[in-house]
């Protein structure tokens, strides 16, 4: 009963802000700004969603354009760090060489880093190589600050399954590579999707550097296009809400589908 009651409140607490915020998108402008606040608003509306789906100029089309370069940075960043940190993260779990412990340290404190500390010289190497305000460089500038994250996921998740395994594999004729796709992905993808998902969402709500790499809607990436929802002389508390629920249902979905798969990538060793 207790449990139930914890989890019951966890819940609440947990899922209270995300309600709001869907209470918020469909509320009529006057009863976001009425006190005391309604708990329910007295004019339900959903023109908001409107206005962001067929709108064919101002916030509403930056916000779509924003959607698919959030999904195509997204996916990119997702495809090639996860893809370098499964087979580095392999590397530095079965195989010995000189440094390797300080190699994948020096991934963690690479990942650990501000943000901050790196914009400077970030955009200056955009600047050089012509990046700025386009998709690639967000992709490479994500990448930088993904892939030490799932080389060291991976490497630790490698590192818990047992390597009799593999070397069965090998003494049935299999070389390295190929007890790698047949023996040893196959029991890590509880892992892979762990770290995709985590990847996926560290892309998904990053602004900071979205924000300053960026400058038209042909690389703005939705939190940034969000925050561009607030007018000079006005604020739209329920157009900001609208984008914040259509923002967070892509990483929702995402950890719906594959919660089977999360759950047991958290609970076997790669994410502790």
């Amino acid at each position: 009963m207790r449990r139930t009651l914890g989890a019951l409140t966890a819940s609440t607490l947990i899922l209270a802000p995300f309600l709001w915020l869907i209470v918020s998108s469909i509320a009529g402008q006057t009863d976001l700004l009425e006190r005391p606040l309604h708990w329910w608003p007295e004019h339900v509306t959903l023109s908001r969603y409107r206005e962001i789906f067929t709108g064919h100029e101002g916030v509403a089309a930056q916000f779509r354009s924003a959607m698919l370069n959030s999904l195509i940075v997204g996916a990119g960043t997702v495809v090639i760090s996860v893809s370098v940190g499964t087979l580095g993260g392999y590397a530095l779990a079965r195989l010995t060489f000189p440094l390797r412990r300080t190699t994948l340290l020096s991934f963690l404190v690479t990942y650990m880093l501000p943000p901050i500390v790196l914009i400077i010289p970030l955009y200056l190497l955009m600047a050089r190589f012509g990046l700025l305000d386009t998709k690639l460089g967000l992709i490479i500038v994500y990448c930088s600050l993904a892939t030490p994250f799932a080389l060291w996921t991976m490497s630790t998740f490698f590192g818990s399954l047992p390597v009799e395994l593999e070397e069965a594999a090998r003494v049935d004729g299999c070389t390295r590579l190929g007890a790698l796709v047949r023996v040893i992905l196959p029991l890590a993808r509880p892992g892979v999707v762990a770290t995709t998902l985590f990847v996926f969402l560290l892309c998904w709500d990053e602004f900071l550097y979205a924000l300053i790499f960026t400058s038209t809607s042909d690389a703005k990436t939705i939190p940034v296009a969000i925050a561009e929802f607030t007018g000079r002389n006005a604020v739209d508390f329920g157009l900001i809400a609208a984008g914040g629920v259509l923002a967070a249902l892509p990483p929702v979905l995402l950890a719906v589908v594959l919660q089977r798969h999360l759950i047991a990538g958290l609970t076997t060793g790669s994410l502790k």
